[in-house]
């Protein structure tokens, strides 16, 4: 197999550098960038070092780096301009890559520090948000009303932890630097004729407004600060064309140009800040009383008999501990007795086996009806034949007449068949799933 230095090795690729000096057979230039496979210019009568190989052709450079010259000794020195990590305080260049209802997402370009711009980011620090609050010192709704995607802006570095963030608004020079129109695509100038936006197109009827920096390129001898209109309330006209409810899909006619200045905007955009949750039902609040010191009250919910209800002033008592341990031992027999109370008083659903196929459900009714109030009644019916399984489920209220009922009617005979009164193993032994 050919060695691949070898003009023959089927993974070789002639290719060759030449110092701006270099001419006939003159000396390669220290400082030239090299790849492997690339043919330099160096005698092959030179000493070589590491990184480098003698064929036929010449001297190749094995990998990649800057070709240096040491006494009289040529090698490869690596290449390796390492990775940034942004600091607080940092300025960066980057392209508003999204735009969240409250957050605009920066995709980071490059750094503006010493020895940084040829390094690249790590993948944890490839972009930065800005927050609403973060982008100037005046009221923004919604951050597509300040700058829109593919905006090319500076910022600064605020927290690198756990995420990077970043602000527009602690200097000048902090903002958008360039900007085209989102109708049509041709940059922006900045342009002070309508009141409240700062930026217009050359091209089309576009408006809008940009969180400037002193470095935007095309101010036409404006001044960013007033243009940025800081500290200023909003026009009304402005302000009902603004991101109200932040938003996906609809930012504002202004952060949006697809909808276009004509259309009519959503209901749901057009409603002020000041009557957002009037529509919101009310919570519904039941009368109670408090079982701690018997006092009336209401709750948000429907009170369960035997579980405690207290009122705002005793509920503040007993998460701090200074409640009366009399009044807790008092509530707690209270409990008991409401919880045994209750389960006297609710119903008691029976199971009703062994049934003639002549029963039907107006019988069964009328013959437990003499016992209590039934107030449910259930009969599975066969899919297949349409005719009763032969079995039942009638639920008796209160407790102590189902239990009457069980005594009574257990081993009757019933259109001439003895039936099985019980009470249903759902309703006795809770949590078990049985048939009955």
């Amino acid at each position: 197999m050919q060695p691949f230095g070898d003009s023959r090795h089927p993974s070789y690729r002639r290719r060759t550098v030449h110092s701006p000096e270099y001419s006939g057979t003159s000396m390669a230039v220290s400082g030239l960038f090299v790849t492997p496979g690339t043919l330099t210019n160096l005698d092959p009568s030179s000493e070589i070092g590491n990184g480098l190989s003698v064929t036929k052709d010449g001297i190749i450079a094995l990998k990649s780096g800057v070709l240096v010259e040491n006494d009289g000794l040529w090698d490869i020195s690596d290449h390796s301009p390492g990775v940034n990590t942004l600091q607080i305080g940092d300025d960066i260049i980057g392209e508003v890559h999204n735009l969240q209802p409250k957050v605009a997402i920066i995709r980071i370009i490059s750094v503006e520090k010493e020895g940084m711009q040829e390094k690249s980011l790590s993948a944890q620090q490839l972009f930065a948000d800005i927050t609403v609050t973060e982008l100037c010192d005046r009221f923004m709704p919604s951050a597509g009303d300040a700058m829109r995607r593919r905006d090319i802006i500076r910022a600064r570095v605020t927290s690198t932890e756990p995420m990077v963030r970043a602000t527009t608004k602690e200097d000048a020079s902090l903002g958008v630097l360039h900007a085209l129109c989102t109708a049509c695509g041709a940059p922006l100038l900045a342009d002070d004729a309508v009141p409240d936006f700062n930026v217009s197109c050359s091209r089309c009827d576009y408006t809008g407004y940009r969180v400037l920096s002193s470095d935007f390129n095309n101010l036409n001898g404006l001044e960013p600060s007033l243009l940025n209109r800081e500290g200023t309330r909003w026009s009304k006209e402005a302000e009902n064309m603004l991101g109200h409810d932040g938003a996906r899909p609809y930012l504002s006619p202004v952060a949006d140009h697809r909808r276009g200045w004509s259309h009519e905007i959503p209901k749901e955009a057009l409603r002020s800040r000041s009557s957002q949750g009037r529509d919101r039902p009310r919570r519904e609040m039941h009368e109670a009383k408090c079982t701690l010191c018997g006092t009336d009250t209401k709750v948000p919910f429907k009170p369960t008999a035997g579980k405690p209800i207290r009122c705002s002033s005793c509920l503040d008592l007993v998460k701090q501990g200074e409640a009366d341990e009399d009044k807790l031992a008092a509530e707690r027999k209270l409990l008991i007795s409401m919880r045994k109370e209750s389960e006297a008083n609710a119903p008691l659903r029976l199971f009703v086996g062994r049934l003639s196929r002549e029963v039907n459900e107006d019988l069964l009714r009328e013959t437990f009806s003499e016992h209590g109030e039934v107030v449910d009644f259930h009969m599975p019916i066969d899919r297949e034949t349409g005719n009763p399984r032969g079995f039942a489920f009638v639920t008796i209220s209160p407790k102590s007449a189902g239990e009457a009922a069980i005594k009574a009617l257990n081993g009757s005979e019933l259109e001439g068949r003895k039936i099985v009164v019980e009470a249903s193993q759902r309703d006795s032994n809770k949590g078990r799933r049985n048939r009955r």
